[in-house]
């Protein structure tokens, strides 16, 4: 997996070096000796990866990382900070200013390319569901600039520790930031994990009676767990296995003895990156929903049919197994609007379409057609039983009135079936079978059900 790696450094010799070193693991490399540049590029040209120095003239790598966090358009950059600074003081600083991670100089190729490959993998996860939102967006016009609120829900950070000693310190490092729940046992935890209700895994490396790298295997092999970050905590001369639960899916990791400022700033970190990733498949997801439903009635959309009725003529084709097209049609339902107003309508058009899901089987597929029209596909459905959920459905809508406002409105459907015939139909045809047979409805005086047969 390759990767477009941007270094930022004053020094022309740090570039040289670390440019080489990143070539020979097969990344593309772009360098630029100042913070002006090192913006530019990041909004102008794909990057996946920055590689800080802080100690620039002009611009320190502290102010540049800011301002790309804050930044709709490079926000989501993965960022590593490298200096000669190794005091507590400075990683915080570089936390806060929104830094993935804060790595010392001179620094190591195990420390550098693992984490390296851990953020270049999940930026690429981010980018595609970036890819997804922006189509969103040439859908629906939505944004999809997002702005986490750490405080909306509050988070909740989930900890593995056999150490109830180091349990409790954490609970308390975390006390007014996150809420901790504590689990000493991997069955537990892994159950806990995959229950969805955890903003962030805090994984103890030290556990005496498992494996603590198995378990990360395993919450990221469990597709419950897969998407929540992970958090492990170690030892400094634990740099090897550090590296490995990176390797494994990790998302971070922090040296004990846990310093209280710098887990909060990375445990922001990770919360920050996933409510970014949720907001954009919540987006995704809502598009979809609204792509194929119809948001006044809830039912699916006319798109919705068409796409799902070619794959029903398809089966049925293959099965031998045919199945029915209804259309319904509210009967002069331009008079309701014009004598009681358009919310009226709405109002008509909403409790229709709860009265015709009341009617239909679990197997059959309501769609708002258009206007005052619907669609109901009826799977596996010959022409009797289809009459007589046709039946059902018209005298489910004439026999009780609409109520609107404390008033009584008299309401009728016309409908045209036709029932698919495998061989000799598509879903063209049977499309306009059952139009044809809801206009011999509509001619035949209304409130009623016609039945168009197979040429």
């Amino acid at each position: 997996m390759t990767a477009r790696i941007l270094l930022v450094d004053d020094v022309e010799l740090n570039l040289k070096l670390l440019d080489a070193r990143l070539t020979a693991e097969y990344y593309q490399v772009v360098t630029a000796t100042n913070g002006p540049d090192a913006l530019r590029i990041c909004q102008t040209e794909t990057v996946d990866l920055v590689l800080l120095d802080v100690m620039m003239p002009e611009m320190d790598g502290f102010e540049v990382c800011r301002r790309l966090k804050a930044d709709p358009r490079t926000a989501h950059l993965p960022v590593v900070l490298i200096t000669a600074l190794d005091q507590a003081s400075d990683r915080l600083t570089g936390l806060e200013a929104g830094a993935d991670d804060f790595l010392t100089k001179p620094v190591r190729d195990l420390a550098l390319f693992s984490r390296v490959r851990s953020l270049t993998r999940l930026k690429f996860v981010t980018d595609e569901l970036r890819r997804r939102a922006e189509t969103a967006v040439s859908l629906m016009a939505a944004d999809t600039h997002f702005r986490p609120d750490l405080l909306e829900p509050p988070p909740h950070v989930l900890l593995f520790s056999e150490s109830a000693e180091h349990g409790q310190r954490v609970r308390r490092h975390l006390r007014g930031v996150a809420s901790v729940g504590i689990i000493d046992d991997v069955a537990g935890f892994g159950d806990a994990a995959a229950a969805g209700l955890a903003d962030v895994l805090l994984i103890d490396m030290d556990g005496k009676g498992v494996d603590p790298l198995r378990l990360i295997s395993q919450l990221r092999s469990n597709e419950a767990s897969r998407l929540t970050p992970i958090l492990a905590s170690a030892r400094p001369d634990d740099e090897e296995k550090l590296a490995r639960a990176l390797e494994l899916g990790g998302n971070d990791y922090i040296h004990r003895p846990i310093d209280r400022n710098e887990l909060v700033a990375r445990v922001r970190t990770q919360i920050r990156r996933k409510r970014y990733d949720d907001g954009l498949r919540n987006s995704v997801q809502r598009t979809i929903q609204l792509a194929v439903s119809d948001p006044l009635t809830g039912l699916h959309n006319r798109r919705f049919l068409e796409t799902h009725m070619a794959r029903a003529v398809a089966a049925a084709q293959h099965n031998g197994v045919g199945f029915a097209l209804l259309m319904a049609d509210i009967d002069h339902f331009k008079r309701i609007n014009d004598n009681w107003g358009h919310d009226a309508g709405d109002r008509v058009l909403k409790e229709f379409a709860t009265r015709l899901s009341q009617c239909l089987r679990s197997s059959d597929l309501a769609c708002r057609f258009g206007g005052e029209e619907f669609a109901i596909l009826m799977i596996e459905a010959d022409a009797n039983t289809a009459v007589g959920i046709a039946e059902r459905i018209r005298q489910s809508v004439c026999e009780r009135p609409f109520i609107v406002d404390g008033k009584a409105i008299t309401v009728t459907v016309s409908e045209g079936l036709a029932v698919f015939e495998p061989g000799s139909d598509d879903n063209l045809s049977l499309l306009k079978r059952a139009d044809a047979a809801l206009y011999a409805a509509k001619r035949a005086g209304r409130n009623r059900v016609e039945v168009r047969d197979a040429a």
